[in-house]
């Protein structure tokens, strides 16, 4: 499959800024007109109002971001060749993240990459895409052919059911794409051995971007009570048994989520799970109900769902983000640590420093940040696309 532009979009005077910068998003109030009514995914060379050319990019009408980039280089095609170049620079780039101890990491960052709306992680020899544009759906063979094409793979399964698809108007898929998809998809991280459920866990079933964060756990746990809210399949859980822990509460909703991280344990002997806790229970609930208890935690663990997945939700969820950081400040022993984290697109670094910072205030704890934490390796941030540094993390230490 080949194309060459379908159609042109010419931009209003003065927006063209972003793009010779470029940043790979154009809105639709950044558009003065669309020629040859394009196709939903169809490419199209966005031009400055004076004719310069600015991009190469996929179409969206029905989405405020109405073009994404795929290129702002006038002499390259976007075609199958063009995807699985791509596809291969970003594979290469991240070939020294993968050894016999790490068997898991994210291949494609979607605009990091270059590639807008393409995700593409890799859990040993299945990997799993999420195709959530317009242009990444259009491209979808293309996109899929070149991921299983990449050494050691042997099945492509589909996860583009995340709920951002519908702003683009397309309706969820998920389900083999290419080979067989194994009975049970297991990985290794830092010598340790999780199932990941590809089908119905989490994003693409695993929290992949907590790589870094979960070893900075494991390093501060020996001989500590440790407390993991939002456990999801346990990934802070058994790093933290790994560095010595004494004892892990873990605490999550889901009881499908739980129950995947006590075989995850159980798959890792030498962890010894009888130091681990169970608990199904609202987190917001059960962090007010230790508090009650008078509980106290050596390291504490806060890696929350997305309260905030744009800026118009930020004040409902700085509150919420300020609630758990108090329970888990007065939780937490004098010389603990907490690791508390955003996923929130809609709360940036400085803002979420902020929230913790009146947490520490109203909890009455004299605490200073040890570490800035942020995803790992294989979750490149583009220096012109800073939207892509989602997750914001804080190492705090409560002084004695």
């Amino acid at each position: 499959m080949k194309a060459v532009a379908d159609a042109i979009v010419r931009v209003k005077p003065g927006r063209e800024r972003s793009l010779l910068q470029r940043h790979p998003w154009i809105f639709s109030g950044a558009v003065a007109s669309v020629t040859r009514d394009p196709d939903a995914g169809a490419t199209v060379d966005v031009l400055a109002s004076d004719g310069r050319f600015l991009a190469r990019a996929a179409y969206s009408p029905s989405s405020s971001i109405r073009a994404r980039a795929w290129t702002f280089d006038e002499a390259v095609h976007v075609d199958d060749a063009f995807f699985a170049r791509a596809i291969a620079r970003a594979c290469a780039a991240r070939e020294g993240l993968q050894d016999a101890a790490h068997t898991a990491c994210r291949l494609l960052n979607a605009e990091c990459d270059g590639l807008p709306g393409v995700i593409a992680d890799r859990y040993g020899e299945t990997i799993v895409v999420q195709l959530l544009s317009a242009g990444a759906e259009h491209w979808r063979h293309a996109i899929t052919s070149a991921l299983h094409r990449v050494p050691g793979t042997r099945c492509v399964y589909e996860r583009s059911d995340a709920e951002v698809r519908s702003l683009e108007g397309l309706p969820p898929r998920a389900g083999v794409v290419t080979g067989t998809l194994p009975p049970v998809v297991e990985i290794l991280e830092g010598g340790l051995r999780y199932r990941v459920d590809v089908v119905e866990g989490q994003k693409t079933g695993f929290y992949l971007d907590q790589r870094d964060n979960r070893a900075h756990v494991r390093l501060h746990s020996r001989g500590g009570a440790v407390l993991n809210a939002f456990c999801y399949t346990g990934g802070f859980t058994l790093a933290a048994l790994a560095g010595g822990a004494a004892s892990v509460l873990s605490i999550d909703s889901s009881a499908a989520a739980l129950a995947l991280a006590r075989t995850n344990v159980a798959q890792n002997p030498s962890l010894e799970g009888g130091r681990c806790t169970w608990r199904e229970a609202d987190v917001f609930s059960e962090l007010r109900a230790l508090r009650n208890r008078g509980e106290s935690y050596d390291v504490i663990v806060l890696d929350p769902p997305k309260f905030a997945p744009t800026a118009a939700h930020a004040a409902g969820a700085a509150r919420a983000y300020k609630d758990i950081n108090l329970l888990a400040l007065k939780l937490l022993a004098p010389g603990g640590l907490l690791a508390t984290f955003s996923c929130s697109g809609g709360i940036d670094i400085s803002l979420f420093q902020k929230i913790v910072a009146g947490a520490a205030i109203d909890a009455a704890a004299d605490a200073a940040i040890v570490a800035r934490l942020t995803a790992s390796a294989d979750h490149p941030v583009a220096l012109s696309f800073p939207e892509g540094e989602y997750l914001k993390g804080l190492l705090v230490r409560k002084r004695p």
